[in-house]
């Protein structure tokens, strides 16, 4: 029985192996060709007969309440596990995957099904590396197996994946596969007279090979049952277009085979050929980006090529023949990091653009296209219905006026495909957490071939976009729970995305755990932040439907008292204003003016303000937040007492920017009567050039939280403190940065102290 069983162990997405596969088939002539694939697809591989564009994948998920796993098996033409598929059917073969379905145990963590084992097998890969001169696996590979002559493959294949696998770990995950595959292997044996071919990867054929060998016949009638999903999990099977740039090793994808576009080249034309063409593209990509490449420099990279190729013992040349040849041609610096084709590694920012741009060229942008009856999940109708109706099937700048009811449905709609992550969907401007809510938004929409796989992809979460939306929202506020460290901040916005999505029965729980983050929150920012959010929500029906929410109130209740809680208790000395803190200031004097029967009373406000703001324990900016509390409110504030903690020239700045971040409408309201402006221009006027400098700082901060008109307005102020004048000078932009006047200042008035002391100065006579 054995000496029917064809095991070919290939590396996946490898041009050689394809090419040996398809040989191999038509060389056998088998009754069954079985490929490592998920076994969960087998009802459904007519649909991979269809004739899609590739690089396609079969896209697996499993979907719980708590998180979505996904999984990838992308294909492109020259796919060993492609080319099985293809050829096994044109030659009447019956043809099946036998492999475990991404949704089993065995591939937790594992994003792609086709992600080479090579990490587990380092130490026999750097002896061969070392052992023929080359710098990586890749290398090696195309020396050994790509370019090389392809008689003996076969054999040098099986040579090579022995090796590497006898010094591999394994773990349970492998010996699971590997136990699934051979129990298909064996009913295929029994079913089949005829030769039966199986594709795998080589990582894991010379382990299926001892398994059979070891116990041929099988013990189960017919080939294994499908596993059950996990439990509680809902999982699905979609075809996803595919694109060169998701499967290149060198965006992040371990495939084994990094330069998508060249291997591509490869397999339609050849070596000579793929080099030719892709010196063509570079040159191309190079020149539309102002980079000069000579008719010398081609020649002299053609030379460098070559040379290197024959150097190496390459009849024809490789990929890094090539890449080194250019690189040595067309760079002259002195590069600051290692090639990445030198070890495989992404590019990161700094690379040299000779470099980005080559490697760009090598990657290629096809991308994969369905046909047309491809199954696609509901969410796919869903979405193309929804912006079909609602007009978003545009291209172009789009502005929402968010009280009209058909463009609050588009946000919405709008929001929902932002959370999926589609592409072409930009939010510009609009309503945002802690901030002033405004009911213009403005968008940008463009077609993206992208868009498709990322909705099939998105199927898993949801039949439609809000649904989907919701359940990213649910997973989102999963992880905020087991985040401690930053959970209210990530909730508050969690909040605000539900309300803009429209999915107010989601707020519920999100609320109730809100309001438990925030009694359990000691940043006073981050309760702030929360607070603005909230009250936005519950202010603000019109725009999100969630005005006057028990839910949202609530949220406010809690937050408010929590601010006035760790505000009193707060102490600290004098350093930089704490904007975060100074914002939650704010949030509660905004919740206090607009929500009043939801927090504490005015008089239990100010009472505890005016505490904080003679505080001598408290930190400046604090306790100019708490005087510009009272003062907003209308309250009668103690402004004598409250301004002993603008004493100090490390105090007055901060001081001032805890005032003005709090009461700035009520500093410019009494400027022309005088009030805080009179006082601030009488604190300064006394401090010394020294002090002068220290405060500078803090004081130009503080005074940038007022916009350019109202600077103006101030300064008018202070030149008719001093008698009258042109102010514009005073607020005129200067050509040196201000400090740095400051900082020539103080060196002038240290030289001058030197002279003094030294009796050195102009037009005395010297002892």
């Amino acid at each position: 029985m054995t000496s029917r069983l064809h095991l070919q162990g290939v590396r996946h997405h490898s041009p050689a192996c394809a090419r040996l596969v398809a040989e191999r088939i038509e060389r056998l002539r088998p009754s069954a060709v079985l490929i490592e694939g998920p076994a969960d697809f087998n009802d459904r591989l007519d649909e991979l007969a269809l004739a899609h564009e590739l690089p396609v994948a079969i896209y697996s998920y499993a979907s719980t309440d708590a998180a979505v796993r996904r999984s990838w098996a992308p294909m492109c033409d020259y796919s060993p596990e492609w080319v099985a598929l293809t050829e096994g059917r044109k030659a009447g073969a019956e043809v099946r995957f036998i492999d475990l379905p991404a949704w089993h145990e065995s591939f937790e963590g594992v994003e792609n099904r086709y992600s080479d084992a090579e990490r587990r097998y380092t130490d026999a890969a750097d002896r061969l590396c070392r052992a023929f001169a080359v710098d990586n696996v890749d290398a090696l590979w195309d020396h050994l197996v790509e370019v090389a002559d392809p008689d003996g493959l076969e054999a040098r294949l099986d040579q090579y994946f022995a090796l590497l696998r006898g010094e591999a770990d394994t773990g349970a995950a492998d010996t699971a596969r590997e136990a699934y595959m051979t129990r298909w292997i064996r009913a295929a044996l029994e079913a089949h007279d005829g030769p039966v071919l199986v594709v795998c990867g080589g990582f894991h054929a010379p382990a299926l090979r001892r398994m059979i060998d070891a116990a041929p016949e099988a013990t189960d009638a017919g080939p294994p049952a499908l596993p059950e999903p996990p439990e509680g999990a809902e999982v699905g099977t979609y075809l996803v277009p595919y694109s060169f740039k998701r499967l290149d090793a060198f965006a992040g994808y371990q495939s084994g085979m990094p330069s998508p576009e060249y291997y591509q080249r490869l397999w339609e034309a050849g070596p000579e050929e793929a080099a030719a063409v892709l010196v063509q593209r570079i040159t191309e990509r190079l020149r539309d980006r102002g980079l000069h490449v000579s008719t010398s420099d081609l020649i002299g990279a053609r030379s460098l090529t070559e040379g290197l190729a024959r150097l190496r013992g390459h009849e024809r040349p490789g990929r890094t023949d090539l890449l080194d040849g250019l690189a040595s041609a067309l760079i002259s610096d002195d590069l600051e990091r290692p090639l990445p084709w030198a070890r495989r590694a992404s590019l990161t920012v700094g690379t040299h653009p000779v470099v980005v741009e080559m490697t760009a060229a090598l990657t290629g942008e096809r991308v994969g296209a369905l046909h047309p009856d491809t199954p696609r999940p509901p969410l796919v109708a869903d979405a193309e219905a929804e912006m079909e109706r609602l007009g978003l099937d545009v291209e172009g700048p789009l502005q929402l006026d968010l009280t009209k009811p058909v463009d609050l449905q588009r946000s919405r709609v709008l929001h929902c495909m932002r959370l999926l992550g589609l592409p072409g969907v930009h939010r510009v401007g609009g309503p945002s957490a802690g901030a002033d809510v405004t009911a213009e938004e403005h968008w940008t929409l463009r077609a993206s071939r992208d868009r498709l796989p990322a909705l099939i992809e998105a199927g898993a979460l949801g039949p439609t976009l809000g649904d989907a939306a919701q359940v990213r929202l649910e997973h989102r506020l999963e992880r905020s729970l087991h985040d401690a460290s930053g959970a209210l901040d990530a909730l508050a916005v969690l909040l605000f995305d539900a309300a803009l999505c429209g999915r107010a029965r989601l707020t519920g729980r999100l609320g109730q755990a809100v309001e438990s983050a925030v009694d359990e929150c000691g940043g006073l920012g981050a309760v702030g932040a929360a607070l603005a959010t909230v009250l936005a929500l519950w202010r603000h029906d019109h725009l999100f439907g969630t005005a006057g929410s028990d839910l949202y109130a609530a949220v406010v209740t809690a937050c408010a008292s929590r601010i006035l809680w760790l505000a009193e208790g707060l102490h600290a000395g004098p350093g930089p204003a704490d904007l975060g803190r100074l914002g939650a200031m704010r949030a509660l004097r905004d919740a206090v003016r607009h929500a009043s029967p939801l927090v504490p009373p005015v008089a239990t406000v100010t009472a505890a303000a005016q505490r904080i703001a003679v505080d001598g324990q408290a930190p400046p900016d604090l306790r100019g937040a708490a005087l510009g509390l009272v003062w907003a409110l209308g309250a009668p504030a103690d402004a004598a007492a409250a301004a002993e903690g603008a004493a100090g020239p490390d105090r007055l700045g901060d001081w001032l920017a805890g005032l003005f971040a709090v009461a700035r409408e009520e500093v410019l309201a009494e400027a022309d009567d005088g009030g805080v402006v009179s006082a601030v221009d009488g604190l300064v006027a006394e401090l010394n050039e020294q002090e002068f400098l220290v405060a500078l700082p803090a004081l130009r901060q503080a005074f940038a939280m007022f916009p350019p008109r109202e600077r103006g307005l101030i300064a008018e102020r202070v030149v008719a403190l001093r008698g009258g004048g042109d102010a514009r000078g005073l607020t005129a932009r200067l050509r040196v940065d201000p400090l740095t006047v400051a900082s020539s200042m103080a060196l002038e008035a240290r030289v001058e102290a030197v002279l003094a002391r030294e009796d050195l100065r102009f037009g005395e006579e010297s002892r």
